[in-house]
């Protein structure tokens, strides 16, 4: 057995451990499987929170996406602050609206706030939808950094399976508890490989930061600025703009706002989490080293800069380290995912279908959909060919159709119809689903645009549909259906 493998293997083993441990003293009931009995503190929701933005998406695909495309890395850059602004003021009142009516998942305030559970069933729907490619992204990732820092010993397939057991065995049995417990480790160990990679390498290489950036732009100008086609300012703005909305529309996001044991918690994490971000400037290091000197990879291959660069500059034991903290990254991600997909179907499609049904006949299904959903995952990933950031922002452009029927229902007097939000978010999910389906863009959809207006991301186009759809369906059924409307309290 190569050094590298004792890592890894030691990796599974604890997230393993941890998740399992998780349960001891708990009933896991549902509430307690889903959002953990609502009282974590400040320090658990920080790492829960941390553990669903720092994925095999900022491990691999931040590095990836910085060897391949240079400037367009940016943008994570752009955004990965400016959704912490809007939770300071946004997650509050839905952490009280959701304590106070003891709301599980997503879809359930949706559903309350609309008075109407075919918009909580079809939020269950879009939520889901967009939750299994963000699966299949941690599992792609994962049988990346296993096959390679084993030195091929595992093969990626066999890689993908391994993990895809030990996520859906802890999932099962403890729920969030297990992706709260497994972050611990997991961010601890991600910052100190992050961080030394990001400064190491520019420095073993280039002799500096500054003379890497220096090198790159002597022998591929204008590598590091942004296009005038293509990842140009407008795709740029358009991005940021569409990840900061729809970063808290991810269903497991938001379940995890209602893990909170009070409101200040998600205050302070709004102030902590914007300084982690930095952590993302490091992976862009290792990307921006690794073009220079690990040159020609291309496509999908883009991902694994960040090992290849590993593989010729450390001993394998460190290589294993690294891997360790890569898996890690996918596995803590992938339960969160995995639990609230499961409970996406479980509370909010099969509920209503029986309605009456208890909790605890609620938390068993869940928990039987978790390794099916796991399942269907495997093979998704096993048969899927896209880079990670082209599933990450495809993900993205779905659930951010939601964020307009939220943003509605916290004002004190909701102008939003519950036709009306049915419709738009219809309307936008179709959208974003053509385009995906037909590969278009905004400049074959829409050639008489100016040109600096072509390179927008399409779901901005979806979003536009969306708005458009709930303001003329809002007005054509306001004085027929007043069910969309919420008292001034309803909020706070």
């Amino acid at each position: 057995m190569n050094s590298a493998l004792i890592f890894i293997a030691l990796a599974v083993g604890v997230a393993l451990y941890l998740g399992i441990r998780a349960r001891r003293g708990k009933d896991m009931s549902l509430e307690q499987w889903t959002v953990g009995g609502r009282g974590f503190g400040a320090a658990i929701v920080f790492l829960l929170m941390a553990g669903e933005i720092y994925t095999t998406f900022v491990f691999l695909g931040g590095s990836g996406f910085a060897y391949g495309t240079g400037a367009g890395a940016y943008y994570l850059l752009g955004y990965g602050s400016l959704p912490f602004v809007l939770s300071y003021f946004i997650l509050p009142a839905v952490w009280r609206y959701a304590k106070e009516r003891r709301l599980l998942s997503q879809p359930d305030f949706f559903a309350a706030k609309y008075k109407s559970n075919a918009i909580g069933v079809l939020v269950a729907v879009v939520g889901f939808i967009a939750l299994i490619p963000y699966l299949v992204l941690q599992l792609k990732g994962l049988g990346i950094i296993v096959s390679i820092s084993s030195y091929s010993a595992i093969s990626s397939q066999q890689g993908v399976i391994i993990g895809a057991i030990v996520v859906a065995l802890y999932v099962a049995l403890s729920g969030v508890h297990g992706s709260a417990w497994t972050s611990v480790i997991k961010d601890a160990l991600v910052m100190l490989v992050a961080v030394f990679m990001g400064l190491y390498l520019p420095y073993h290489y280039y002799g500096g930061i500054e003379n890497m950036f220096a090198a790159i732009e002597t022998a591929k100008p204008g590598f590091l600025a942004l296009r005038d086609v293509g990842q140009s300012p407008t795709w740029m703005v358009s991005t940021v703009v569409l990840s900061t909305l729809g970063f808290y529309m991810w269903p497991h996001m938001f379940m995890a706002v209602y893990t909170a044991k009070g409101e200040g918690v998600l205050r302070k994490n709004a102030f902590i989490l914007p300084i982690y971000q930095l952590m993302l400037l490091f992976i862009l290091f290792v990307g921006f080293s690794a073009v220079l000197q690990v040159p020609g990879l291309k496509g999908g291959d883009i991902d694994l800069a960040l090992f290849k660069i590993a593989l010729q500059t450390f001993d394998p034991w460190f290589v294993g380290v690294i891997g360790a903290a890569g898996i890690l990254t996918a596995l803590v991600p992938g339960s969160m995912i995995l639990m609230t997909s499961a409970t996406l179907l479980a509370n909010n499609v099969y509920r209503p279908m029986r309605p009456g049904v208890e909790d605890a006949h609620i938390a068993r299904v869940a928990k039987c959909l978790a390794p099916v959903i796991m399942a269907v995952a495997v093979w998704f990933t096993l048969g899927g060919g896209d880079t990670i950031v082209a599933l990450l922002l495809m993900a993205y452009a779905f659930v951010t159709q939601l964020f307009p029927v939220f943003l509605a229902s916290l004002l004190p007097s909701n102008p939003v119809t519950k036709p009306a939000a049915f419709a738009g978010i219809t309307v936008g999910v179709s959208t974003v689903a053509y385009v995906s389906l037909t590969k278009q863009t905004v400049a074959s959809m829409f050639p008489f645009l100016p040109a600096a207006l072509k390179d927008m991301n399409v779901g901005i186009v979806a979003l536009v549909f969306n708005l458009i759809v709930l303001i003329a369906v809002s007005a054509m059924t306001r004085g027929f259906s007043t069910a969309g409307r919420v008292p001034a309290n309803a909020s706070s």
